[in-house]
């Protein structure tokens, strides 16, 4: 397989995961288990149909599979959603950048230990990217936001202060 068909392959994990599971995923889409199943193993070769791919991104929210076949000629997705995402605020996405980053640097620290990236570790290592991927997103979805309002205040106070 080739790093595209790898990539897709993370995007349909992801997606997979974020509606449910294997199981939930199969009756969403009228799917067979190990039709799905396939589609959520790396190894295999097997990728979604483009019906099944509108249905489970319009289900969780999130255009994962949709997102990666953009970037692949060179485009990029706009998410009608800022608001939404940006509600969380921008201290929250940041630091979840951070919690993803240690995690990333963990995972990745572990498998050059012995000087050998096996495929379980690389496929770990894109898991941890993909989620720190998403909370870049987020930030830069509440970075647009306020830039878009003129500005918004950082929530901080000082100790003490009511």
């Amino acid at each position: 397989m080739d790093a595209f068909l790898y990539r897709i392959k993370a995007a349909q994990r992801d997606l997979i995961a974020r509606c449910g599971g294997i199981i939930r995923v199969a009756e969403l889409v009228s799917a067979s288990k190990s039709e799905v199943g396939r589609w959520n193993n790396g190894a295999d070769p097997d990728v979604m149909p483009v019906g099944a791919i509108v249905v489970l991104e319009r289900d969780c929210g999130y255009a994962l599979v949709t997102n990666v076949l953009a970037e692949a000629n060179g485009r990029r997705l706009t998410d009608p959603e800022e608001e939404r995402q940006a509600g969380q605020g921008i201290l929250t996405a940041l630091s979840e950048i951070h919690r993803q980053t240690g995690e990333l640097t963990n995972a990745v620290g572990s498998a050059i230990s012995d000087g050998i990236v096996t495929s379980t570790e690389g496929t770990t290592i894109d898991r941890i990217a993909a989620s720190l991927e998403i909370a870049t997103s987020n930030l830069r979805a509440a970075a647009a936001v306020i830039k878009a309002q003129g500005g918004a205040k950082a929530g901080l106070r000082v100790v003490g202060e009511g």
